[in-house]
C-alpha cells in the first residue's frame, strides 16, 4: 500500500517560516512534488525534485523563498518555506510520480492528504 503522509503545517505569521515534510512509503518512487490548493482556486505546482535529488523546478511565486529536498534513505520530501506571505495560504499536498519529471497535476501517480498553510498578515 501506497502511502504519503504530510506534516509541518499550520498558522504562521507573514515572513515566517515553516517545514512541510511528506512520509513515503510503500514502493520507490521516481520524481516527487509539493502542489497546493487555494480555496476557489486550481491546484497548482509549487517545486518538485528529481529521483536523484539533482535536478529541482519551484514556480516563480516562490522561487528564493521555498526549498525543496528529499531524503532518500528516509523516505522523505521536504519543503523549507521563508519569508512566507499571506497569498502562500493553501493546502498543501506531497505528490509522486513513476515519471523523471512532474509538471503538474497529470504527472502525478501518489497523492498524500494535504496539510493546512495559513499565513495572517
Amino acid at each position: 500500500q501506497v502511502l504519503l503522509v504530510e506534516s509541518g503545517g499550520g498558522l504562521v505569521q507573514a515572513g515566517g517560516s515553516l517545514r512541510l515534510s511528506c512520509a513515503a512509503s510503500g514502493r520507490t518512487f521516481n520524481a516527487m512534488a509539493w502542489l497546493r490548493q487555494a480555496p476557489g482556486k486550481e491546484r497548482e505546482i509549487v517545486a518538485a525534485v528529481s529521483a536523484d535529488n539533482i535536478y529541482t523546478s519551484y514556480a516563480d511565486s516562490v522561487k528564493g523563498r521555498f526549498t525543496i529536498s528529499r531524503d532518500n534513505a528516509k523516505n522523505t520530501m521536504y519543503l523549507q518555506m521563508n519569508s512566507l506571505k499571506p497569498e502562500d495560504t493553501a493546502v498543501y499536498y506531497c505528490a509522486a510520480s513513476k515519471r523523471p519529471r512532474i509538471g503538474g497535476s497529470y504527472d502525478v501517480d501518489y497523492w498524500g492528504q494535504g496539510t493546512q498553510v495559513t499565513v495572517s498578515s
